[in-house]
This record gives structure tokens, C-alpha cells and sequence, in this order.
């Protein structure tokens, strides 16, 4: 008997849960618990620090499958906002009898709790949002971050030499924390990998009209980590995820969608393709420019050779 895809897995669960409504990370951990043997070989990829990293992996991979998990059933919907997203089985419906399912929010006001938090007109400056996109790193993904502040570049090439250079927040993943040190002394012999090095752009919204130009913004700034992500706290319109759905494809910078409220409720819309090895020289290029940068490089190489991280040099804003 062959194996359910990851989408038939999600729609299984939703069938055998009608009506129910499930935001992508519940729907993660129970496709997990209920096929655990398929998941094992996966689980066990040494890029994945704990079980947290592992499930929010399978978050953003059922995000970015929403249309295959759409096709799998006429009868499964989602709402898009307010965020999270969250997706339901319904018998008694088709979504070919909804004109748009992406905007579908049939949801009654007792079905889902309510936020009573008290409004704000405050809307958050870019910079603003660096801590909130820190604290996600940090207890989600189990990063050790730092801000890239642009002032403290030399600008030794001139008036716009180092446009697009430099990351908003850039962090260190130390996936081999946890492991034994005869394994960690094999890896280090053997010139394997011990950490994986991540950079962010941080941007308020994405939209029809920056959409692209911060994308590549992030290929320009990012490229040279091991994982690269544009990140914003709202997506304008279905076309403008559709763009950011295909430059991800084409370029493997991820997306992630920033929730001010609730960092810990932020989606990995887009995982980025993972690069095996770091882009030194570009890493280079952006050392001998950019004191916070610098730091950053010797940081990454004092764990290198101590296997220590000091709290307090990291997760700066």
C-alpha cells in the first residue's frame, strides 16, 4: 500500500475532524503523531535542532502546499484573515460553490474565540518590528540572532556602493548543541557542518508594487547564508503571494509572515532552499564593510572553536 502524500495526510485529518477548524501547526503535529514511521527518516535530518524546528518545517511546507491540499478535496476551505490561517473540512459544502476560497470567511462569531485585545492605531516603523522578528527566531526556531545596523558600513565604495548589501537580522544555528562531543569532534574532523547560518529582510508589507524589488533585495542581501528570508507583517492580495510563491521557487529565498501581536503565531509561509555550504566571499564582502557584521562572523567562529554560546552576545535588536 503506497503512502499518503503530506496533502492527503491533511485532508485525511480534516475528514476525519468536519467542520472543525485548524490553523497549520495543530494540523502538523497531529499528521505527525499519526504517521510518525513516515516522518522518522525526515525527523532525523540533522538540521532540525529539536522537535519545535521539525514541526514548524512541516508548518510551512502544508502552507505552501495549499493549493495541492485544495485539489485533494472539494470540500476542505481555509480563511486567510484575519492570521493565522486556519482550514476545515465541510461535507455539506463544495468550494466550487464559493467564488473565491482563499477569501472565504465563513466563520460565526462563537466558532472561533474572539480577540479582545485592546486596539492600537500605532503602526509599527520597520525597525519596530526587529525585536518582534528576534523573539520568533529566538523561541521558535531556537536562533541565535543579531541586528545588522547599516550606519556602522564604511561606505568605502561610495554613495550607493553597498546598496543592498546588508541584512536587517541575521542569525546562527547551532545544530549540533545537543550533540555528543565524540559525534562534534567527527564532524569537525571530517570539516562537516556543526552550525547553519540564516538571514532576514525585514519589510512592513508586501505588496503589488515592492513586491519584487524587496524580494531581490533579499537575493542580493541573503544569498550568501545558508538559508535567506524576506519577511513582512502582511501580504496585499493573493496575486502578490502568487509572485512571491514563484521568485521563492525560482530563487530559493523563503517568506515569513510576521505577526506584531503575536510573534509566536508567525508563519514560515515559504521555507527557503536550503544551500549546503555558506558563500564565504560574499560573507567576506559584507565583514570588511559592516562593524555589526564583523561581529557576527566572530561570534559564529568563537562556537566554532569552543562549542559555546554566550546568551548574552546574541538576540540583540
Amino acid at each position: 500500500m503506497s503512502k499518503l502524500s503530506q496533502s492527503q495526510k491533511v485532508v485525511q485529518f480534516l475528514r476525519d475532524n468536519p467542520k472543525e477548524r485548524f490553523n497549520a501547526r495543530t494540523i502538523a503535529e497531529a499528521i505527525v503523531s499519526l504517521y510518525s514511521d513516515d516522518y522518522a527518516e525526515k525527523r532525523n535530518n540533522p538540521r532540525f535542532v529539536d522537535e519545535k524546528a521539525f514541526i514548524t518545517q512541516i508548518v510551512a511546507e502544508i502552507g505552501a502546499q495549499k493549493d495541492q491540499i485544495a485539489n485533494q478535496s472539494s470540500h476542505v476551505f481555509w480563511q486567510d484573515k484575519p492570521r493565522p490561517r486556519l482550514y476545515w473540512y465541510d461535507p455539506d459544502k463544495k468550494s466550487t460553490d464559493i467564488p473565491d476560497v482563499s477569501d472565504f470567511d465563513g466563520v460565526d462569531d462563537d466558532e472561533v474565540p474572539v480577540d479582545t485585545a485592546p486596539a492600537t492605531n500605532h503602526i509599527l516603523s520597520e525597525h519596530e518590528l526587529y525585536p518582534l522578528l528576534i523573539e520568533y527566531l529566538k523561541t521558535e526556531l531556537k536562533l541565535y540572532c543579531l541586528r545588522i545596523d547599516e550606519k556602522r558600513s564604511k561606505n568605502s565604495r561610495g554613495s550607493g556602493g553597498n546598496q543592498w548589501l546588508h541584512p536587517d537580522i541575521v542569525a546562527m544555528q547551532p545544530i549540533d548543541k545537543e550533540w555528543n562531543e565524540l559525534i562534534r569532534s567527527c564532524v569537525k574532523q571530517g570539516a562537516g557542518q556543526s552550525v547553519r547560518l540564516w538571514s532576514f529582510e525585514v519589510k512592513k508589507e508586501l505588496n503589488g508594487s515592492n513586491a519584487r524589488k524587496s524580494f531581490f533585495q533579499a537575493v542580493s542581501n541573503s544569498s550568501w547564508a545558508n538559508e535567506g528570508y524576506l519577511v513582512g507583517t502582511s501580504i496585499a492580495d493573493a496575486n502578490t503571494e502568487k509572485e512571491l510563491r514563484m521568485l521563492s521557487a525560482l530563487h530559493g529565498i523563503g517568506v515569513i509572515l510576521l505577526n506584531p501581536e503575536n510573534p509566536s503565531e508567525s508563519e514560515m509561509i515559504l521555507p527557503a532552499r536550503s544551500r549546503p555550504d555558506v558563500d564565504w566571499e560574499s560573507t567576506n564582502r559584507i565583514l570588511t564593510e559592516n562593524e555589526d557584521f564583523r561581529d557576527y562572523i566572530e561570534l559564529v567562529s568563537t562556537y566554532y572553536q569552543t562549542g559555546r554560546v554566550r546568551a548574552r552576545d546574541w538576540n540583540k535588536a
